[in-house]
């Protein structure tokens, strides 16, 4: 008889994780794909971001105040007036507003000393010495404004000067005009 020996038991092979991650996936939901891709994208843009600032670290950068930025045309021309409102606070507004955008715009004072005015400076110069219909233009100016803005808004000079640059204040004030020829003003 041959002779024969036990063999050894033979274990089988156990999965390594080599062979567990080429197992086929379980199929993903889309917010799962999308999760990735967004981890995908974010990771690379990372990378960009890194070897953009290695790149650009030898250029040497010269800070800019923005005070020196040039806001207003070069040349400047001359707006047409626009055709009037026809009830006195509207017209009165519509006035300051064009003013505002010939003249210039200021914050802090009534008048500064290039000639430029705040919103209450401009209501003031197109009212003519009317105390009333510049307090009834200023009333419906605060109204535009804390209608845009909020209750918040103590006064139409505390929301002027709250503004860096006459965008915002002159936009309110063209508003306003609007608003006073609505309401018959």
């Amino acid at each position: 008889m041959p002779d024969t020996a036990p063999s050894p038991a033979i274990d089988p092979p156990t999965r390594t994780t080599r062979q567990a991650a080429t197992a086929p996936p379980a199929a993903l939901t889309l917010e799962e794909r999308l999760t990735l891709v967004n981890m995908e994208m974010t990771a690379r843009l990372n990378e960009a971001a890194v070897a953009h600032a290695v790149n650009t670290a030898h250029i040497p950068i010269e800070l800019v105040d923005l005070a020196d930025v040039v806001t207003v045309p070069l040349t400047p021309t001359l707006q047409p007036q626009p055709e009037p409102y026809p009830t006195p606070v509207a017209a009165l507004l519509q006035r300051a507003h064009h003013r505002l955008l010939t003249g210039g715009w200021c914050s802090g004072a009534l008048v500064d000393e290039d000639g430029a005015r705040c919103l209450l400076g401009a209501i003031r110069a197109e009212a003519g010495g009317d105390s009333g219909l510049e307090a009834d233009a200023a009333s419906v100016l605060l109204d535009a404004i804390r209608r845009r803005f909020g209750e918040h808004v103590d006064s139409v000079p505390s929301f002027n000067d709250a503004h860096g640059s006459g965008r915002v204040p002159m936009r309110m004030l063209d508003q306003a005009a609007g608003l006073a020829d609505a309401c018959g003003l």
